[in-house]
This record gives C-alpha cells, sequence and structure tokens, in this order.
C-alpha cells in the first residue's frame, strides 16, 4: 500500500499533448481531488490512440476507446438485469441514456498466486469481502488485510492469474443471481447451470452475506414444518423458521432424513433448497435424479460445490443457497434449506485460513470459524407479518468421528442451533431406521412445533422410549424377568419396530396420529415384531377405506379427544383380529 508520507505523482497518457487549457484542467482536477502538492507528468503513449488515461497512484481514469467501451458494457448490463426488454429495444434506451462518466479504477498487482489465493498489492481502499476483477477475467474476494498486501481467494481457475498481472477494484460485495426461475434447477456456488438445461433468467443480484433479521423483523416459531418421519415430527418436532442440526457419524442416514423431508413438502407450497458442499459429483447427481423420479424437482433447488471444486467455492456454497432461500422467504413464502453439510465447510474455509496464514487454533480451525457458521444460520427465521410472513427453515448437517458430539465444529453449530436429531450408529446397524438416539436428541422449540392432535397423540412416548432403553441395557446380563419387565421390554421393543421407516415413505399427519394412538393404546403388545411393518402398513390401508370420517374427526388443529382415540383403537384391534396378526412374540 502507499505510503501517504511520499509525494503523489499524477501520470497523464496520451498519444499527442494535450493543449494548455486542457492540461490546466487536468491539473486542477488532480490537485484540487489529491492535493496541491501532488506531481504531474504527461507522459506519451502512441498506442492509446485517441482519449487519454490518466494515473494517480493505484487510481486509474481511463478514457480511451476501449475504457469508454467497457464502460458501456457495464451500463447495458447493468440496464439488463433492470429490463424486460428484448435486446434491440434495450440497446436503444442504453445508447440513448449513457453519459461518460469520469471514474476512477484502482489498479493493483499480484505479488503471488497459487492453491487458489492470490495476494495483491497496491489497493489502498480495499474492503473485506468485496470482488477484485483480474485482468484474465477470474473474479476473486478480499479475505485477508494486512498492512502492505491483501489475500483474495480466487472463483476460477488460479492458473489464469499470473504474478505481476493488474487487478482492479469493483466495489462491490459477492453476489448471487435469484428468482423464480431457478426452481427445478441445478447450479454451481455462483448461480451458473450445471444440469444441461441453458442459462437460467434472473430477477435480481442479492448479496451471499446478509444481516439475520432482527428481533423486531421475527415472529415466534409456531407453525410445524413436517417432515414425514413419525421418529422426528412426533418427539422432536421441527417449526418453520427453525434451525435444527441433524448430527452423526458416516453412513447414518444425515442425508436420507433431510431427502425424506424434502419429499414430504410436495403440494405443500414450500420452496426446497439443497446445499451439496465438498461431495462426489455421481452422489449429487443420484440425488437429483431421486428428487426427479420423485416429482420433488418441481420446487427444489439444488447449489453444489463438489469436492473436486475449489476451498473457494466450497466456502461460498452455503452463503449463496441462503441468499436464494431469503428471496423467497422476502416474497412471502416458506422456505426447507439442507446444508450437506457444514463439516466439509470448515475443513474447507480451514484450508483458506491457513493459506491465507492466519493463526491456527483449536484442531487447526482459525478462531473466527464459530462466526462462520453463526452468520449463516442466523438468517433462518419466521419473519413477521409485517415483513410478509415468509420463513427460511434450515437443516445443517454435521459428521462426528467416532459419536463425538464434544468435539469442536459439532459443539460450535449445537449451541447455534435450536435442537439437534443424533443418529447413533448402534441404532443404524442393528436395523433401526431412522437411527435417532432419544436421549441425545431434542427439539428446543418442541410441542409449540406441533399440531394439537399430534401433540395429543404423543402422550409419553418419548419417556416410554428412554425407559425401555434403559431397561434394556440393565437386563442384558440377567435371563431371569419378572413377568412386568418382560412386558415392559416387549412393549418398548414394539415402539421401536413401529417407528422404523423406509426411505421415501413419509407419512401425513393424520397418518401418524393414528399410529401414535394404536401403539400407546398398547394394541401393538401381542404383535411379532416382524410383522408390526406389515401391520402398520395394512391398517392404514384399512382405516382409509372403512373409516374416512375420521379424516374429519383428526382435524390438524384440534385436539384428538378421548373418545376418537377409542373409536381408532377399536378399529385397530378389530383389524388386528380379523387380520391375523395376533400371535407369540419371540422376544
Amino acid at each position: 500500500m502507499t505510503n501517504n508520507s511520499e509525494k503523489r505523482t499524477a501520470k497523464l497518457f496520451s498519444a499527442t499533448a494535450p493543449k494548455k487549457e486542457y492540461l490546466d484542467r487536468f491539473v486542477a482536477f488532480v490537485r484540487g481531488k489529491y492535493g496541491e502538492d501532488t506531481a504531474f507528468v504527461w507522459v506519451k503513449d502512441e498506442t492509446l490512440g485517441k482519449g487519454f488515461r490518466l494515473e494517480v497512484g493505484a487510481h486509474i481514469y481511463d478514457w480511451t476507446e476501449k475504457g469508454l467501451l467497457s464502460q458501456f458494457e457495464a451500463h447495458i448490463r447493468e440496464m439488463r438485469h433492470t429490463s424486460d426488454s428484448s435486446i434491440i429495444p434495450l440497446l436503444r434506451d442504453s445508447v440513448q441514456s449513457w453519459t461518460p462518466q469520469i471514474l476512477a479504477e484502482e489498479i493493483g498487482e499480484v505479488l503471488t498466486v497459487g492453491d487458489g489465493i492470490a495476494t495483491v498489492a497496491g489497493l489502498e481502499h480495499a474492503t473485506y469481502g468485496e470482488i477484485l476483477l483480474f485482468d484474465s477475467g477470474i473474479r476473486g474476494m478480499v479475505q485477508q488485510l494486512d498492512r502492505d498486501k491483501i489475500g483474495c481467494i480466487l472463483f476460477g481457475d488460479s492458473e489464469l492469474v499470473v504474478q505481476g498481472s493488474e487487478v482492479k477494484r469493483t466495489g462491490k460485495t459477492a453476489g448471487m443471481p435469484v428468482g423464480d426461475a431457478f426452481v427445478g434447477r441445478v447450479i454451481d456456488a455462483l448461480g451458473n447451470a450445471i444440469d444441461g438445461r441453458g442459462a437460467i433468467p434472473f430477477t435480481e443480484y442479492r448479496p451471499i452475506e446478509n444481516p439475520a433479521p432482527s428481533i423486531i423483523d421475527r415472529q415466534s416459531v409456531n407453525e410445524p414444518m413436517e417432515t414425514g418421519i413419525l421418529t422426528i415430527d412426533s418427539m422432536f418436532p421441527i417449526g418453520k423458521g427453525q434451525r435444527e442440526l441433524i448430527i452423526g457419524d458416516r453412513q447414518t442416514g444425515k442425508t436420507a432424513i433431510a431427502v425424506d423431508a424434502i419429499l414430504n413438502q410436495k403440494g405443500k407450497n414450500v420452496i426446497c433448497i439443497y446445499v451439496a458442499i465438498g461431495q462426489k459429483a455421481s452422489s449429487v447427481s443420484q440425488l437429483v435424479e431421486n428428487l426427479t423420479m420423485r416429482g420433488a424437482m418441481d420446487y427444489t433447488i439444488v447449489v453444489t460445490a463438489g469436492a473436486s471444486d475449489s476451498a473457494s467455492l466450497q466456502y461460498i456454497a452455503p452463503y449463496a443457497g441462503c441468499a436464494l432461500g431469503e428471496y423467497f422467504m422476502e416474497k412471502g413464502r416458506d422456505v426447507l434449506i439442507v446444508y450437506d453439510d457444514l463439516s466439509k465447510h470448515a475443513v474447507a474455509y480451514r484450508a483458506l485460513s491457513l493459506l491465507l496464514e492466519r493463526s491456527p487454533g483449536r484442531e487447526a480451525y482459525p478462531g473466527d470459524v464459530f462466526y462462520l457458521h453463526s452468520r449463516l444460520l442466523e438468517r433462518a427465521a419466521h419473519l413477521s407479518d409485517a415483513r410478509g410472513g415468509g420463513s427460511m427453515t434450515a437443516l445443517p448437517i454435521v459428521e462426528t468421528q467416532a459419536g463425538d458430539v464434544s468435539a469442536y465444529i459439532p459443539t460450535n453449530i449445537i449451541s447455534i442451533t435450536d435442537g439437534q436429531i443424533f443418529l447413533e450408529s448402534g441404532l443404524f446397524f442393528s436395523g433401526q431406521r431412522p437411527a435417532v438416539n432419544v436421549g441425545l436428541s431434542v427439539s428446543r422449540v418442541g410441542s409449540a412445533a406441533q399440531t394439537k392432535a399430534l401433540k395429543s397423540a404423543v402422550g409419553t412416548l418419548r419417556l416410554d422410549l428412554s425407559q425401555y432403553r434403559e431397561m434394556e441395557v440393565f437386563t442384558q446380563f440377567s435371563s431371569d424377568l419378572d413377568e412386568n419387565t418382560q412386558n415392559k421390554l416387549t412393549y418398548g421393543k414394539g415402539l421401536m419396530y413401529l417407528l422404523r421407516q423406509s426411505r421415501y415413505e413419509p407419512l401425513s399427519q393424520f397418518e401418524q396420529t393414528v399410529l401414535l394412538v394404536v401403539a400407546l393404546g398398547r394394541v401393538l403388545q401381542d404383535i411379532p415384531f416382524e410383522r408390526i411393518d406389515a401391520f402398520r402398513r395394512g391398517f392404514l390401508a384399512h382405516i382409509e377405506r372403512t373409516a374416512p370420517e375420521l379424516h374429519a374427526l383428526v382435524k390438524l388443529n384440534a385436539k384428538v379427544d378421548a373418545d376418537v382415540k377409542e373409536q381408532i383403537i377399536d378399529l385397530a384391534k378389530q383389524y388386528k383380529e380379523n387380520a391375523g396378526f395376533s400371535g407369540d412374540i419371540d422376544g
């Protein structure tokens, strides 16, 4: 950066010497803007042709043909973003309305480049998070401000940036194109389509970093964001505007829960955004295929920064997805956004930080890694009615090592979110899917985000399961059990089997309510465990055929009273007897 104590020199480049009257104007402009002690020099440059180029330190005023053409192109792009006109009327209006501006471009020089990081000198007024433009067309973002240089992460092929090349400020922060046309598409972290279906028309640009809504702009979380997963909707309900962490070891079904939640939003006027961070391209392709096959891509956007992409793109991907979500939220829509996963996001940020020579802290993460995720997740909200009443519900995913929830990144994100769904490896490998640990999972919003019908049907489910897990551990070394203990174990194990749910088969609120009433009414007590799933499927089909009036009785906004519960239990007992589900249980 320039030492202000040194005398500035302004250089005017042109093919011919300026007339004295014009030269006096240049001198007056420079000394009025940069100080009376600024020296002024004219330099002959026949390559410029018509026009001139004025350089004052890192500031450049380019009124050559090339510079004016660049200004005009920027003017057209700006009008294109704000106009729906076709290109010919747009060009006509641009020519008529455009006036060249005396703009100073601050130009710097690349000192070093490598591993997706460039260090730049000469940009005195660059700010944190500002976008820089390199002469090769590559863009970068300022991430480190030192006394005599700045560190910049690159969004593109770093091999196109070479030492000594020019770089200039744009004065803009990183932005993301947004619009309704993004729904149903697969894009990268910069908003470019990567699904082979052509460019996506957009409505506006939004900054990827945006302040979270204030307290006054929010309302309490009081509407359910139904996942269709009985275990979660009954015991750990998620509300619109909530941040619920999905946490567990590798290959325990974390993504499966998020995908099922997306599938369950079909027909509910919810926009879903799935952000894939550091994943294999084949995994993302398979997920998109599954969503398409089940009609979920009609309301879903997939943002991906794969394992083969640079750490810079993996770093900005969740913020880009969040900017898209805010666009719909501020239009009064409900949004469900999945960050899969923030462990890889933190690793990408750690790599960038170490390359920028920041001091490593605990587990080599920089000290600001907590702020990395808090400023992302705090943007999830249920806006007040005055702001349109839209909502954005966040489901961040975090991977643990050997079930260690006390590691640095898991504890950080647990403290930011409104609860967590902990998936246990032991449960997963024993066949319990989803493998939700009832003891370590929690929703801090609780029944406030639950319908009255489901709330009244849940009863003591979580307490019964907790008692069963404790009793199971206590009695595994004992073979002599009294009848009461044996009945409790049988009841608890039956509940566990009822909560087993296959992928891509979300349950409606009515189906969940009916199953909970049946289970807590001890109807499953004498059904063999391996037949509980068949009973569940058969009984739901049976009640749909024979008692459609129950749909009206079990209203989603009304409490299920004792008479309705009794009617459901009687129907279940009749179906159990008629379909032959009773029998001895092999404990």
